[in-house]
């Protein structure tokens, strides 16, 4: 039985994620702030408890993080798969009316969550044995174009295609395989604003089409099933209308 990692588990994409992997065969670790969601999303995937655990964490602390892998490698002894999920984003505001603290806020959920669970992650592929595992990060298609006043979102999203990247190089030599799943327009709450309107490049408000999570968790899903020296290091699943290809 392999032994995945999913960060924001409790709800929308990751909760889409984990169900998709729990169905392959996987025994899940759901990493998240709120425990009660975390809690009824491991039951509702597995009413036994044996192959999901619910586990609260703060990922923007790394001493958090390096308690919730110790908990997840104590029950189960291993890791296969880390799923860098989770995520949030600022308010729609002008550029220069982001405050500190929210700034801080995203960096922390988005980037150094994911960077430290990265961490953690590779120490533990780097020591058990068979050696190795695999990183999958939620980069987001803001990881490649942003939206108008997305600045800490489109900022970590850029970020987290960097770390994919030298994490991948990094990981070579340890049998570590790091990919990168960019969305767009899953429907979850994030995305209910979608329905009524958001703000276009050229100024216009304009309703987006969305997908079923269901087809991300199916391309995590692919991803997190090939062999260690097979790795899906960029993959674009989004809503084929939507405005992104030729945005602006």
């Amino acid at each position: 039985m392999k032994i995945a990692i999913v960060t924001g588990g409790g709800t929308g994409v990751g909760k889409a994620i984990a169900k998709s992997l729990y169905a392959d065969g996987f025994a899940l670790a759901l990493l998240g702030r709120r425990l009660e969601v975390l809690e009824a999303t491991a039951a509702e995937i597995d009413a036994s408890g044996k192959r999901v655990l619910a586990v609260s964490v703060d990922i923007g602390d790394r001493a958090a993080v390096g308690a919730a892998f110790e908990t997840v490698i104590g029950r189960w002894g291993r890791l296969d798969v880390l799923v860098n999920n989770a995520g949030m984003n600022a308010p729609s505001v002008a550029l220069e009316d982001v405050s500190a603290a929210q700034w801080d806020e995203v960096v922390a959920a988005n980037l150094s969550g994911a960077f430290f669970c990265t961490q953690f992650a590779f120490r533990q592929f780097k020591a058990q044995s068979p050696q190795g595992g695999r990183i999958i990060n939620n980069g987001s298609i803001s990881a490649t174009t942003p939206r108008p006043q997305s600045a800490p979102y489109a900022a970590t999203k850029h970020a987290i295609s960097g770390l994919t990247k030298a994490s991948a190089l990094d990981g070579r030599a340890f049998n570590i395989a790091v990919g990168q799943i960019d969305i767009g327009n899953a429907s979850t709450d994030m995305t209910t604003r979608m329905s009524s309107g958001v703000l276009q490049a050229d100024g216009s408000m304009a309703v987006e089409p969305t997908i079923d999570a269901s087809h991300i968790a199916k391309a995590v899903s692919y991803m997190a099933g090939l062999p260690l020296e097979a790795n899906t290091l960029n993959m674009t699943v989004m809503a084929t209308q939507m405005p992104y290809v030729g945005r602006g």
